[in-house]
């Protein structure tokens, strides 16, 4: 397969070519990286975040809106596809890259987290990249400057000329329609962590809604996170069949019912102290090919809507 890396940085260039009409804005840094905002300074939009999603997974997913209803109120819904699971939504889509340099904070996704190939995601699936370029998409208020940049070059092993950021703040249109893209990620990462074959899940659709925009990052954090757990639904085709299926929806976690808001606030307001058990989507479909299809899970409008801020 052809590296993650090359493959999105054709959808870097698709948005330095079309930075005016996504609403995004392009730097170039003092050391020659590139840094795009998608909507920290600038305004960004839905079509932003659908190529953002898609950058995310390396080029393997399709992604699209749709408009359905939460609590009879329609509302747009992020849907991605992709037929490579494992190497789209682990080895890139999947948030794992945690950023503190010189005093900026920032969470990193993308597939530049494939030329550093430390998480336990890469030693289950069996892949590494190798390639001349890094692009990692940043979740941050701020944008980053050439010591981040720097630091991705030095731990991804290319020059700082060749670190592209796409960078998005939680709080805002692009980081809503982002962050609803990640149902299907979240249900491949829990499937992981109970131990089946990442390589055994064959393909996966998500769709979520996309949060309404809040006034804040820690108010964002807590309705895009919500979208996915009592919103987010999923089906999965699988390989073979696995007798812990119905561990992979948030219905299964003891925290199920509590708004992420709470569960933030009980853990001291520590993104990273949050047991990873608790990020999961609200209800999956599980297609064992050639076998049977199991139906896991439930969503919950009304806390939904309570999130939102809906009428």
């Amino acid at each position: 397969m052809e590296s993650l890396n090359r493959m999105a940085v054709e959808l870097v260039d698709e948005a330095i070519d079309f930075a005016d009409e996504l609403a995004v804005t392009v730097e170039e840094l003092d050391n020659g990286a590139v840094v795009i905002d998608f909507g920290v300074e600038a305004v960004g939009g839905i079509e932003a975040g659908l190529l953002l999603a898609e950058l995310q997974t390396g080029g393997l997913a399709t992604v699209q809106t749709g408009l359905h209803e939460v609590a009879g109120v329609p509302l747009t819904h992020v849907e991605l596809s992709t037929d490579h699971p494992a190497m789209a939504l682990l080895c890139a889509q999947k948030a794992g890259w945690e950023l503190s340099v010189d005093g900026f904070e920032g969470l990193g996704s993308g597939p530049a987290r494939a030329l550093v190939a430390e998480e336990e995601e890469f030693q289950r699936v069996g892949y590494r990249d190798a390639a001349d370029f890094a692009v990692l998409a940043v979740e941050s208020e701020t944008l980053p400057g050439e010591a981040v940049a720097d630091h991705v070059a030095e731990r991804t092993g290319v020059p700082a000329s060749s670190v592209f950021l796409p960078t998005f703040s939680t709080a805002g249109i692009t980081g809503s329609v982002a962050l609803a893209s990640r149902a299907a990620e979240l249900a491949a990462f829990r499937l992981s962590e109970l131990g089946y074959d990442p390589l055994d899940v064959l393909t996966a659709t998500g769709s979520a809604p996309v949060a309404p925009v809040a006034a804040d990052d820690e108010a964002a954090m807590a309705r895009t996170n919500d979208a996915l757990t009592y919103g987010g639904r999923v089906h999965l085709t699988v390989d073979a069949a696995f007798d812990r299926f119905d561990e992979i929806p948030s219905t299964a976690r003891d925290t199920y019912g509590t708004p992420f808001a709470d569960i933030f606030a009980e853990h001291d307001r520590d993104f990273h102290e949050i047991p990873v058990e608790v990020f999961a989507p609200a209800r999956v479909t599980v297609d064992v090919a050639g076998g049977g299809v199991e139906v896991v899970g439930e969503t919950d409008e009304e806390l939904l809507a309570a999130s939102f801020g809906l009428p």
